[in-house]
């Protein structure tokens, strides 16, 4: 496992807390929190490593929470939006080492930024049905494409479902089957990679109980919320993450 000092150890397990409140609240962002935090303190790739786990485990939870039957009507739904990102996380993961890290934040960041300013604006995205495939397949190869190289793969998908205009609960239960099943692919394809080692796994397992903690703590907020304050709430984090990740892609 990798030798980390006490202080870099207490910021991690602040770092997975935080990350597990915001996600029990919106139902996502904890990659972007992780990553963005550890990133701080700790090389890219052992800060992608430090993430797989709780976010295996948190997205879990969400998915079950409401029980098996509603998770798998979720899969049903959705079922063509989760083979595409899972072949695009594979592919991608694979070019962790090859392209730039500040390329691969703004690609993900810009966009981001912009859908979540222009829908708090009032600007609503909307496509006639005869479209959704198209667009369910662009967004999620798009999703599945960063969520390979950064684990973020949250913000594109949220920004999927907010157009379809999908209620809360259903939304924050679609959004843990797509992450959780995408968090196994992605961990898959580092053990491939090399980023995920039996070592760093240890490191990842240890950051499990802060991160299932927040979770529950942000769960108890989001159960009060009603679905506008919610939507609101959901736009907000994305801008700050999408702003977060265009600075990380200009100033590094």
């Amino acid at each position: 496992m990798p030798e980390l000092g006490p202080e870099i150890w207490a910021y991690a397990v602040f770092a997975a807390a935080l990350a597990g409140i915001i996600k029990g609240v919106v139902g996502f962002a904890m990659p972007m929190v992780m990553i963005s935090s550890l990133a701080v303190v700790l090389p890219p790739d052992l800060a992608l490593a430090a993430l797989i786990l709780p976010t295996l485990a948190t997205n879990a939870w969400q998915a079950l929470r409401t029980g098996w039957t509603d998770a798998k009507e979720a899969v049903r739904e959705h079922w063509r939006y989760l083979l595409v990102v899972w072949a695009f996380i594979v592919f991608s993961a694979q070019l962790i080492y090859v392209l730039p890290e500040p390329v691969m934040f703004l690609i993900l960041g810009l966009p981001v930024t912009f859908f979540s300013l222009a829908q708090l604006m009032g600007w609503r995205l909307r496509f006639p049905p005869d479209a959704r495939r198209r667009v369910e397949v662009m967004v999620a190869s798009f999703a599945g494409f960063v969520g390979g190289l950064s684990g973020v793969w949250g913000p594109p998908t949220v920004a999927y479902l907010t157009a379809l205009e999908t209620p809360k609960f259903q939304s924050v239960r679609v959004q843990g089957v797509v992450y959780g099943s995408g968090a196994l692919v992605l961990a898959l394809a580092h053990i491939k990679s090399g980023v995920v080692s039996v070592g760093t796994a240890q490191m990842s397992a240890l950051l499990l109980v802060p991160a299932l903690a927040g979770l529950w703590l942000g769960f108890q907020v989001q159960d009060r919320m009603d679905q506008e304050a919610f939507r609101k709430a959901t736009l907000l984090v994305l801008v700050v993450a999408g702003l977060n990740l265009v600075r990380r892609g200009i100033f590094g």
